[in-house]
């Protein structure tokens, strides 16, 4: 799996740097700081940067395309895009556009496209017999040099009669092309994905849809390729035809078809293409030419998508019959219909053959794509220039062209800049940070900062406030950078800190303001601040993102004594109580054998990994979490603890999709895929009082503060996550037994178990699942259970009395 703090180092010079400011000014200057740290950089650092020039710093975006090996800016852009660009979506192009070397330097760049190019070459290699990798990258694959003054002209537009060489003749072969574009398309694909980019539609270009098929899920990617090699064999048993594009609309063209010509495509009002024989193409050519309409061959060696085609589709149906086929879990659009595909098409293998012989709707098909902005993942840029202009899209292609001399990476990077300037709400945060070059007035503002550490206390608040924080969290405070959620405050420490300067500094903040600024620098100003309106204001508010991605998550050792990674003092040890203390899942019969496999579903912060790797030894652990704060915290706790566990960051549903996720940072346990925020605090009101009336001290001190307390702990962050199938992951890992599972993911469980196909239930030997009684499911998930074969206890524990939480226990008889 690729992490998010993955760096990248490159084989060409090109370097691109994003920057986000608040103003014009502030961009323009951050930008000029940027430029010089990178002619600077004694090293090509990370590929990708983004940079921040202070706190709310979205309004203002600029990119800045750097080559170290030049020492010059190759483009430096600017905008203020305040609204995010909507839906992305993935543009897959066909044959025409492919090109010997085409994705040689991002092979040579891009560990991710290296990777998923590789395996391609791999998996197709027995269906070839050639490694295509020998074929797209021959041994004279270097770009031929453009003239100067960049494009070659003369070749873009067919005027260059320079014989094709032997490697791009082989290339040009369809039963390498095919393959070949396939290969590149996907890994670009996978490229994008790995750096947070998510389609929410796709749509391909003949061969094209292929990867989009692939990439939904209809086709795995082995069968994909096997499908795209052989389909391409049986088009090189054909005759040879011929394709001519051609100014005309349907249906002004179609009348002149005639007995032996086809419509292939229809890719604008006015644009279609016809294919055929050879002979019968010419002739139309000398007509069109005659009457002073405007067309040109297209480099093809068959008539695709035409009535050439038609000899092989009964063969290409059965080949489709062989392949597991899937309803698509991200949406396409199809070529045969210019619609959404429909499950029914896509599980359909007769689709596959009415692909191969109908024409392209690529129009129509465009017209259906519900997305603002459209990335073209593939060679070229044909797709790009089939969109209308003036549609209130952004287009964006992502790879080079055949006659374009620039690098590789230089496009593809100027890619990534034209989505973060359109306004994209991709995961930058998945991009390595660095931080902004510092201006001189930024300088003078800090000369009263001891540069060799950290700052001591200096002014008459510090300490003061030092001294609160010395008596509630029993340590020395002697430093201004001091935080308070790190040196052991939790919530209700900050209810009591709230009295303590209300009572001694006569300050009355909000518990929100606690979070906001959490050092002892910052809540000093904001102290000042209220006791003097007119003195400069405090810091601002950290946004809650920054607050669930702070880098040095605290310690904090558990009452048996192991250390954990963790977010929130009362959460943990509400659930280190639940598993650890009360051992509910022991009591309920659930055991964990040595050697024994288990899946931790909706990990948190894995304090139940940490338990099933305690309980028993040599235990094999593969646990789920969506939401990156956590998956992070997760990874640190099974690296402290030597934890023999796999972690996904993923989430577990009945399909394979994309989904916007919920996240609270501090209650993170009520984090949801089906957020219902009045639901939530309902319920965490109602835990409180029951955790009153037992007696919980704690709980009763924080008396007036309910309210504010529960407004922080709902404070969001959204992100977009992935849901997989849980018995795709079962196959992939090739897991032959599951001896328990155990699920928490608020709201989602019947969805997770949904996700077990029929032939994966004998492997479950033991199931624990917390269930949320909506539309009585937990009724629903009782009787699924023991119709599966097992002993089943749905009960509610008493701390949840009054809310719709229950626990179900599962064991399969006979054991």
């Amino acid at each position: 799996m690729t992490t998010s703090s993955e760096s990248f180092h490159l084989s060409s010079d090109v370097q691109l740097a994003l920057l986000a400011a608040p103003n014009a000014t502030d961009l323009n200057t951050g930008l000029d700081g940027i430029r010089q740290q990178l002619a600077g950089a004694p090293q090509p650092d990370p590929l990708i940067r983004i940079h921040s020039a202070g706190p709310g710093a979205r309004g203002h975006r600029g990119a800045l395309l750097f080559d170290r090996a030049k020492g010059a800016v190759v483009a430096r852009e600017s905008s203020a895009q305040l609204a995010a660009s909507g839906a992305i979506a993935f543009m897959f192009p066909g044959l025409g556009d492919h090109y010997l070397g085409m994705g040689l330097e991002l092979h040579r760049t891009l560990p991710v496209f290296r990777e998923h190019f590789d395996r391609c070459a791999e998996l197709l290699q027995p269906e070839l017999g050639v490694d295509i990798r020998t074929v797209i990258h021959a041994a004279s694959s270097q770009p031929t040099p453009a003239p100067r003054g960049g494009v070659d002209l003369r070749r873009m537009l067919s005027r260059d009669q320079r014989e094709a060489s032997p490697e791009e003749k082989r290339l040009n072969e369809t039963r390498h092309a095919q393959p070949a574009l396939f290969v590149i398309e996907y890994a670009l694909a996978k490229q994008w994905q790995a750096w947070g980019v998510t389609p929410a539609s796709m749509i391909g270009y003949s061969v094209g849809e292929y990867v989009a098929a692939c990439l939904a899920g209809v086709l795995s990617l082995e069968d994909s390729l096997t499908l795209v090699a052989r389909r391409a064999q049986l088009i090189e048993t054909l005759p040879a035809g011929a394709m001519m594009a051609i100014m005309l609309s349907e249906r002004e063209l179609v009348p002149l078809l005639g007995e032996h010509l086809s419509l292939s495509a229809v890719n604008g009002p006015e644009f279609c293409v016809a294919s055929g024989p050879p002979e019968a193409v010419d002739a139309l050519h000398i007509k069109l030419r005659e009457r002073g309409v405007a067309s040109r061959r297209v480099q093809s060696s068959h008539a695709f998508h035409s009535k050439m085609m038609e000899p092989i589709a009964d063969r290409m149906t059965r080949l489709a019959e062989g392949f597991r086929r899937n309803p698509p879990q991200i949406p396409y659009v199809s070529n045969v219909t210019g619609k959404p595909i429909t499950a029914a098409e896509a599980t359909d293998p007769a689709y596959w053959a009415k692909h191969l012989c109908r024409p392209v709707r690529f129009a129509d098909g465009l017209e259906a794509l519900d997305a603002r902005t459209l990335l073209e993942v593939g060679p070229g840029q044909t797709l790009s220039s089939l969109v209308k202009p003036g549609s209130q899209r952004t287009v964006i292609p992502s790879m080079r062209h055949a006659f374009d001399p620039k690098p590789d990476m230089a496009v593809l990077l100027g890619a990534v800049s034209r989505l973060w300037l359109s306004g994209s709400s991709v995961e930058w945060e998945r991009f390595p940070e660095a931080p902004l070059a510092v201006s001189p007035a930024a300088e003078v503002a800090h000369t009263t900062k001891d540069e060799s550490g950290p700052r001591p206390l200096s002014t008459k608040t510090e300490k003061e406030l030092a001294a609160i924080w010395q008596t509630l969290l029993k340590c020395s405070v002697s430093t201004a950078d001091a935080h308070f959620f790190k040196l052991g405050g939790n919530s209700l420490v900050a209810t009591r800190l709230l009295d303590r300067l209300s009572r001694g500094m006569r300050v009355k903040l909000p518990l929100r303001r606690i979070y906001e600024a959490p050092t002892l620098e910052e809540m000093a100003a904001v102290i000042d601040a209220q006791r003097n309106p007119g003195a400069a204001p405090g810091p601002a508010a950290r946004p809650a993102t920054q607050a669930a991605r702070t880098p040095e998550t605290p310690l904090f050792r558990l009452p048996n004594g192991l250390e954990v990674a963790h977010q929130n003092e009362a959460e943990t040890l509400h659930f280190y109580d639940d598993i650890f203390a009360h051992r509910s899942y022991v009591k309920h019969g659930i055991v964990i054998p040595d050697g024994g496999c288990v899946f931790d579903v909706g990990g948190n912060i894995g304090l139940f990994t940490v338990f099933a790797h305690t309980e028993a030894k040599n235990v094999r652990i593969f646990t789920f979490e969506p939401a990156p704060p956590l998956f992070e915290i997760i990874q640190r706790n099974v690296a402290r603890h030597g934890i023999r566990a796999t972690v996904f960051n993923v989430g577990l549903s009945n399909q394979e999709r994309q989904a916007p996720f919920t996240f609270y940072p501090h209650s993170a346990g009520m984090s949801s895929f089906h957020p219902d925020e009045a639901e939530e605090r309902q319920n965490l009101k109602t835990i409180m009082e029951n955790q009153r009336r037992t007696g919980d001290a704690k709980v009763d001190q924080i008396g007036a503060h309910t309210e504010e307390l529960l407004d922080v702990r709902f404070s969001a962050v959204h992100f977009t996550a992935k849901l997989r199938r849980l018995s795709d992951v079962i196959r992939e890992q090739k897991i032959e037994r599951i001896d328990l599972m155990k699920v928490d993911v608020q709201k989602c469980e019947l969805e997770v178990i949904e996700g077990i196909d029929d032939a994966d239930w004998p492997k479950f030997s033991q199931i624990v699942l917390e269930a949320h009684d909506a539309d009585g499911r937990v009724g629903k998930l009782v009787e699924l259970f023991e119709r599966r074969g097992f002993s089943v206890k749905a009960e509610q524990d008493e701390l949840y009395v009054g809310t719709n939480i229950f626990n179900i226990y599962a064991i399969r008889k006979g054991q």
